[in-house]
């Protein structure tokens, strides 16, 4: 699909879904709900655009010092290291503000690299050729450092347009050597080297993939800032710990854990705190789990697996009353109703005797009666029956002429 206006008539991307100007495959887009706003003076446009390499991976920004205007998914040829790069644009206009403003870049900033020219077919050609490299590139250096013997991983490998230079990106744990791997790369690929590392949730980010939700993974969708994560957040939310099921692809506990664990935080503030336990006639009771939507606090007794809900007043009354030296005699659970009516079981109903099957003897009675009418007019008109329709205790009839010992025989008798 592809909307009317474009020439190849395909969407950028996946060739799915949307459009010659949303790059929708494309990682890591800020929507531009600025595009269609006016600008009082033209001397306060914007003169920096947003460009996105590797499908989105990575983004800078860069100086259009050009007269041409630009849109988003156009090819760029911008300024690299000792050379130029070539990169699609992904945000132009006001919108390049507020993200320079978000990432704490400034737009007077002197040392912000330009952007040279709109790319040519000769310049596409040049980093398509470049583009191919990288996989190759990329299971070689893998099996250079094996050979080397480096506790690392190289995840991905990012050539320049030009081929004057590549970055490699890897996973290692500790600190690791690669001043001998530099060389032996430099030399293998005849090419600038750039050694950079990054983490688990970073080459997730770069890999890409589904997650359990079934939606695309965050880190490389929309998610940019990686806070720690660790169990507390799963206990306040009542989650099992569940290292399978609380990991990600990375490997580490997952970023979503943080979503609601500030709404979970302000819930539990009127929960009492210190009644872990409470003090009864069958027992001490201890606190199982608080269920922050229901305001219950669920407690156990120490002989039985049965689970009790207790409301907080009833826990607060409790606990003061155990502050006191008074032991209560029950817990006095909370009856628990389920929102979704039951459903009645039908009752046994004995139908041997009740079904008629008059309607259908009437119908197979008139289907008689026809073939019935039908015979006799064939009889009276002179036409034998039909074959398959001769009445009950009928021979039928033999077909075709009779053979002459038949016949001298009949005419003997």
């Amino acid at each position: 699909m592809g909307c009317g206006n474009c020439s190849v008539g395909k969407p950028m991307g996946c060739k799915s879904n949307g459009g010659c100007t949303t790059g929708g495959c494309n990682r890591m887009n800020a929507y531009d709900w600025l595009r269609n706003l006016p600008v009082a003076y033209a001397g306060d446009e914007c003169k920096v655009i947003e460009v996105s390499f590797s499908h989105g991976s990575r983004k800078d920004f860069f100086r259009n010092t050009t007269l041409q205007p630009f849109e988003k998914g156009d090819l760029v040829v911008v300024e690299g290291v000792s050379g130029f790069d070539l990169g699609e644009v992904s945000l132009t206009g006001e919108m390049v503000r507020l993200q320079m403003k978000k990432h704490e870049v400034k737009e007077e900033n002197t040392e912000m690299k330009k952007v040279l020219r709109r790319a040519s077919d000769r310049d596409i050609d040049t980093w398509r050729h470049s583009k191919s490299r990288e996989k190759e590139a990329l299971i070689r250096s893998r099996a250079i450092a094996r050979q080397l013997k480096l506790e690392m991983k190289v995840s991905e490998v990012e050539i320049q347009a030009d081929s004057r230079k590549a970055t490699f990106f890897y996973i290692a744990d500790g600190r690791v050597d690669f001043r001998e791997l530099i060389k032996v790369y430099a030399s293998e690929f005849k090419l600038k080297v750039e050694m950079r590392q990054i983490g688990a949730r970073q080459e997730s980010a770069k890999v890409g993939g589904i997650g359990s939700c079934g939606r695309e993974l965050c880190c490389s969708t929309w998610l940019s800032d990686f806070k720690s994560v660790n169990t507390t957040a799963a206990r306040y939310q009542n989650l099992s710990i569940n290292q399978s099921k609380l990991s990600g692809q990375c490997g580490r506990l997952k970023c979503c854990l943080n979503y609601e664990l500030d709404t979970y935080l302000d819930a539990l503030q009127h929960f009492p705190d210190n009644c872990d336990t409470l003090q009864v006639a069958k027992g001490t009771a201890t606190l199982i789990k608080k269920d922050i939507f229901k305001d219950l606090m669920w407690y156990m007794l120490p002989d039985s697996n049965k689970q009790y809900p207790l409301t907080i007043e009833r826990v607060k009354k409790i606990k003061g009353l155990n502050v006191q030296g008074v032991i209560p005699d029950e817990l006095e659970a909370v009856e628990i109703t389920l929102s979704k009516p039951q459903e009645a079981e039908p009752e046994f109903v004995e139908l041997v005797g009740q079904i008629s099957l008059r309607s259908l003897e009437k119908a197979d009675r008139k289907r008689k009666q026809k073939q019935q009418q039908k015979q006799n007019k064939q009889q009276r008109r002179g036409q034998p029956p039909q074959y398959g329709q001769q009445q009950k205790g009928q021979q039928p009839q033999p077909r075709g002429p009779q053979r002459p010992e038949q016949r001298g025989r009949k005419r003997g008798d």
